[in-house]
């Protein structure tokens, strides 16, 4: 009398595993479907402005030497040399690492190991702030402050330079350094500290010496995203750079870093100068592939 309620039951039971194991299937189908179109996306922008960018090279003939190390940007001479351009980008980045990288840190371990709680809660919150300002608000602050500052109080006559690039990316780069190295050292077990107070090192000795070399893997990627934000910059490195094709030699001289010619130009660019600013974009995907390579490997012997 009793079997039929359970051959009933085991049957819905059939059924809702069934339904279950289907949305199951249809979930990993869903989340693998979104991984290969992020994949996707990447080899198509990364195909396609290798492919426009290496056509010239190809196809007409222009030699790759004179566009890496040529000195002259003149489209309508047939004139492409981009060197004063890698070597304002090197400089600018560079220059905002020394800057930036130091005081992102500094501020990350006060945050995370000495400062009150309170004081924490307040800082922050003004931080992240940061990340979320455009970019040509940091053009436009650079322009107005930065700017006249340089050219009133160091006698500049221009000051839109070399000088004021490296300040302005070296404050946006603050808030990624600050956030990603921040949650890295917080990270650390509290065993760590523990056990370094206890063998009588100093709370300062144990953050650098002990938290810090631990929490170096999110330090490393803090800083190789604050890399990122510096070399892609354009609104407001257009703003306060100066757009001076000439090889920088001080940091008084204006400049003309890589992605402020593509955005300049591209807008009405057009057959091979268009194909140059691809394969300009070239240059920079490849610029910053070796840097995070570099600094991948640099990581890697500190942690051997």
């Amino acid at each position: 009398m009793t079997s039929p309620p359970i051959e009933k039951h085991n049957i819905g039971n059939g059924k809702s595993n069934k339904r279950k194991y289907m949305l199951e299937s249809l979930s990993s189908k869903l989340f693998l479907l979104c991984a290969l179109l992020s994949v996707l996306s990447l080899l198509l922008i990364v195909g396609f402005v290798f492919y426009r960018g290496s056509h010239p090279f190809i196809a007409e003939g222009y030699s790759f030497f004179e566009f890496i190390f040529g000195v002259d940007w003149v489209p309508g001479e047939d004139k492409f040399g981009i060197f004063p351009m890698i070597v304002a980008s090197i400089y600018a980045t560079i220059g905002s690492l020394i800057i930036g990288v130091p005081i992102g840190l500094f501020t990350a371990i006060f945050l995370s190991e000495i400062a009150p709680k309170r004081v924490a809660k307040i800082i922050s919150p003004a931080v992240q702030l940061l990340a979320g300002i455009p970019s040509v608000l940091y053009g436009v602050f650079g322009l107005a402050i930065i700017v006249p500052f340089l050219q009133n109080y160091l006698g500049l006559a221009k000051g839109q330079s070399l000088l004021a690039v490296i300040v302005v990316l070296a404050v946006m780069m603050l808030p990624t350094i600050v956030t990603v190295a921040e949650t890295s050292i917080r990270a650390v077990p509290k065993t760590y500290r523990e056990g370094s107070l206890a063998l009588g090192a100093s709370e300062i000795g144990t953050i650098f010496k002990v938290v810090v070399p631990a929490a170096k893997s999110g330090i490393t990627a803090a800083i190789v995203l604050g890399l990122g934000r510096a070399i892609g910059e354009t609104m407001a490195v257009i703003l306060i750079a100066g757009n001076s094709l000439i090889v920088p030699t001080s940091l008084t001289d204006s400049i003309r870093p890589l992605t402020t010619n593509i955005a300049l130009e591209m807008g009405y660019a057009a057959g091979v100068h268009q194909e140059m600013l691809f394969a300009t974009g070239i240059v920079l995907f490849s610029f910053i592939m070796i840097l995070n390579f570099v600094l991948a490997k640099i990581s890697a012997r500190g942690a051997n």
